[in-house]
């Protein structure tokens, strides 16, 4: 099998003009980045005001292990699945981060034979969206220590500084740093740190802004600091906003770019989903709910994560009702659910099968709390055996929960046909009956703990005193009225990514909460999650070259 950069530099790509114009977009609606690359203009939306749109799918996943689940290839394939079918099919996914890229989680633009393309340019600089958002956030973070350094007029307390820097590489050394040293001329002293740029709140309004001025408006509310009264500072204090959507007015325009049978993709915006809400622009997903009859997205990690923040948060800001759900697993992901080691997968287990189908079950639970109808997606590998493939069945059968296999990985569109089909009778027959999980109207505490009992199956929550201390905080300077994003590990649906399976018996532990008050959330952190990822014992990177004629190697 060729590897997923052989076979995306064989693609024979049509130029993104033919892509733009067979999904209606207008010569004057799109901005070309090359011959493969293209923005869609926000004015699009003016012309399209009264179509009537499409049909939302989410592409989730259960928990993720490291065997894979494939969500994005899942995606992917299935969107070229429907178009073979003749349908018209529009897929949005998010921007791949360097980070993780250079690092050691490889890119996000599907794998094998259900991929976008141009491969390298996705997974590289692409359209500049990632440096202008880093850019945007640390304009804000000069303003910042500059008016520290010209008499400091709002009264800010340096030591309740809240907005670090930021930059779009996996890079430990700069979690926690201390700057301005050098004396009087470089400014005022003080410990600061770097996020990765998609943990960046800018990166988080960006996929949330409807238009430039929803972009400039939640800009302004950015807290970045609080003053000696214990009020909050924000971007809007220090006129920052302007300047910031200035350096933001291209990269809010949805990307377009095309899969490898030729059907149309957006990719715009990528924030994480352990740390914000994981989910691809409302832009795109919007355009491409205009523009198609059928708009694919997906939402990072598992549903536990970016299903939940997909439903309770994007789709409400955004007023979107989706329609119906794909829950994407492998029986080698569902067998280390069940106990079994990496090292072992290739070899049939049924006990730890059927053990690990308790995350899927409950992954299905939580989709079907929001009143949504779901197919499971079974993304099949050469290692699986007839009697594991019978046992998944039976036990999707007694769930209540239809399924079908995907080999989109190693065939394509046509290796997705099943699926796309099981999923267009579903639409087709069940109607869904989408609702959000929580009023934003609850206190704080409450909306915390009905998705960690709802969504994660948790006894209950013990808060630490330091986020009592800054609930109290937030719910009197008015941040109370919001949805909330969990800071919680992917890997499990516990706040411990020990605990595989469907763990039972545990309380979440919550211990800091702050506001992302221009994003429009709360967010709630658990474990240890960091906002600055490291680089492993052997990065990525290593691997990676470019020859004397320009062909890119090493890249997955």
């Amino acid at each position: 099998m060729k590897t997923d950069i052989q076979i995306a530099q064989e693609a024979k790509m049509k130029p993104i003009v033919e892509i733009a114009k067979g999904i209606g977009l207008q010569e004057d609606e799109i901005e070309l980045y090359g011959q493969y690359k293209a923005k869609a203009s926000l004015e699009t939306f003016k012309r399209l005001a009264d179509k009537p749109d499409g049909k939302l799918v989410l592409v989730t996943a259960i928990n993720p292990t490291p065997a894979g689940e494939g969500k994005s290839t899942t995606l992917v394939g299935l969107g070229q699945a429907m178009r073979r079918m003749g349908k018209n099919a529009i897929i949005a996914l998010r921007e791949p981060s360097l980070g993780p890229c250079m690092g050691v989680k490889g890119g996000a633009a599907g794998g094998g034979y259900a991929q976008v393309v141009p491969m390298e340019d996705i997974n590289l600089h692409f359209t500049g969206d990632i440096h202008a958002i880093t850019t945007a956030h640390n304009l804000l973070a000069a303003l910042l220590d500059n008016h520290l350094h010209q008499g400091n007029q709002l009264g800010i307390d340096s030591r309740s500084i809240v907005f670090k820097r930021a930059m779009d590489m996996n890079e430990r050394a700069l979690r926690n740093t201390v700057i301005g040293l050098g004396g009087r001329n470089n400014g005022f002293p003080r410990e600061d740190g770097f996020d990765i740029t998609v943990a960046s709140e800018v990166m988080a309004i960006l996929c949330l802004a409807s238009d430039l001025d929803d972009l400039k408006q939640r800009l302004s509310k950015i807290v970045v600091a609080y003053n000696y009264q214990k009020q909050p500072v924000t971007a809007g204090d220090l006129k920052a906003q302007g300047a910031m959507a200035l350096l933001l007015k291209d990269a809010i325009k949805p990307n377009l770019v095309q899969t490898l049978e030729n059907g149309p993709a957006f990719i715009h915006g990528g924030p994480f989903a352990n740390i914000a809400h994981g989910c691809n622009s409302v832009a795109a997903t919007k355009l491409g709910l205009k523009l198609g009859d059928y708009l694919l997205t997906e939402a990072g990690f598992g549903a536990d994560l970016g299903a939940e923040k997909f439903f309770n948060i994007k789709c409400r800001l955004a007023g979107l009702k989706p329609d119906a759900v794909v829950l994407v697993a492998t029986i080698r992901a569902l067998k280390i659910h069940g106990g079994v080691a990496k090292a072992d997968l290739a070899a049939e287990n049924l006990e730890a099968l059927k053990a690990g189908m308790a995350n899927l079950e409950k992954q299905a639970e939580n989709i079907r709390n929001f009143g949504l109808p779901l197919v499971v997606a079974i993304n099949r590998f050469p290692t699986d055996t007839e009697a594991e493939l019978k046992l998944v069945s039976q036990l999707c059968g007694q769930m209540g929960v239809p399924w079908a296999l995907s080999e989109v990985w190693a065939k394509g569109g046509e290796g997705g046909i099943a699926l796309a089909e099981e999923l267009l009778r579903i639409l087709a027959e069940e109607k869904a009956d989408f609702h959000p999980l929580y009023s934003v109207d609850l206190p704080i505490k409450q909306k915390i703990t009905a998705i960690a009992r709802e969504i994660y199956g948790a006894d209950g929550v013990e808060f630490t005193k330091d986020a009592l201390k800054a609930i109290k905080s937030l719910e009197a300077n008015g941040f109370g009225k919001m949805p909330i994003c969990m800071a919680k590990t992917q890997y499990s649906l516990s706040d411990n990514p020990a605990l595989l399976g469907r763990p039972s018996g545990f309380n979440i532990t919550v211990r800091e909460v702050k506001v992302s008050a221009g994003a429009g959330f709360v967010v709630a952190i658990t474990g240890n999650i960091m906002t600055m990822p490291g680089l492993p014992k052997h990065p990525a990177a290593c691997n990676m070259d470019i020859t004397s004629d320009g062909i890119i190697t090493g890249l997955f």
